[in-house]
Parts: structure tokens; C-alpha cells; sequence
């Protein structure tokens, strides 16, 4: 059981860490920038996630959605990165045939806001099962 939770620990920490995407520009005025509040809903969201795991067909879907994002650079859709110096994670909530029907972000600002909108409609690989919860790490 130790190991197991070790294991949804582990890969969620990893997933979360190579979720890439472009840099964020930032400006000045983000210097001073408040952190922003957090959205208490995120933690169930990434909870359903880390129960997905630990599964070879959940873990190879990682990489395959992973490269899918990169590839077709979805996070530079609606020009969220600049929008806060702070990262989001967003988690993206799939149906069988990998069409998004939930976001959720960590955090309550305009660039979680914006990144929302932009994943909103879109159409990732079809996961291994659903409902799939997907997590990307947003600069």
C-alpha cells in the first residue's frame, strides 16, 4: 500500500513537472504581482488524478496526451501565458473520445481564467478510459 501511494505520488509530481509549454514573456508591472487566491476545487480534481495511477495504459496516455499538447502548442491559444507571472495547472477533464468536458485550475485569476477558455473546446487523443482527468502545468 506504501509503495502504491509512492507510486500515485510519484507520478503525479512527474506528470506535473513535464507537462511543458512555451516560456511566459512577463512584464514589469507583473513584479509586484499578489499571488493569486486559490480555487478550493482543484485539490478533488487533482485527487481523481493521482487515483488514476498506478496504471501502464493511464502513464503511456500521459505522454501520448503530453506530446499531442505540446506538438499543437494548445497552451499558446488565447495568449494566456503573459496574463500573471504565476504558473497554473489546469485539469482537464476528458470524455471517451478525448473532447474536454470540465476545466479546472489551481487558482481564481485571469490567466487561469484564459487558459480555461482555451482548453475549453479542445479534442485530445481519446484516453485509455473515462471520465479521464488530465492535469498540464501552465508557465
Amino acid at each position: 500500500m506504501k509503495t502504491q501511494i509512492l507510486n500515485t505520488i510519484a507520478a503525479g509530481a512527474v506528470l506535473l513537472a513535464a507537462a511543458g509549454c512555451s516560456t511566459m514573456g512577463g512584464n514589469s508591472s507583473q513584479a509586484n504581482e499578489p499571488p493569486p487566491p486559490t480555487n478550493p476545487g482543484f485539490a478533488s480534481e487533482m485527487a481523481k488524478f493521482n487515483a488514476q495511477f498506478p496504471n501502464e495504459r493511464a502513464s503511456k496516455y500521459e505522454d501520448i496526451s503530453l506530446n499531442f499538447n505540446n506538438s499543437n502548442k494548445l497552451d499558446e491559444r488565447g495568449h494566456c501565458h503573459d496574463l500573471s507571472k504565476y504558473p497554473v495547472i489546469i485539469v482537464l477533464t476528458l470524455d471517451a473520445q478525448g473532447k474536454v468536458t470540465r476545466t479546472t485550475t489551481d487558482v481564481e485569476n485571469r490567466k487561469a481564467a484564459c487558459f480555461r477558455e482555451a482548453y475549453a473546446s479542445v479534442q485530445l487523443p481519446p484516453p485509455p478510459f473515462a471520465p479521464y482527468q488530465k492535469p498540464i502545468r501552465l508557465r
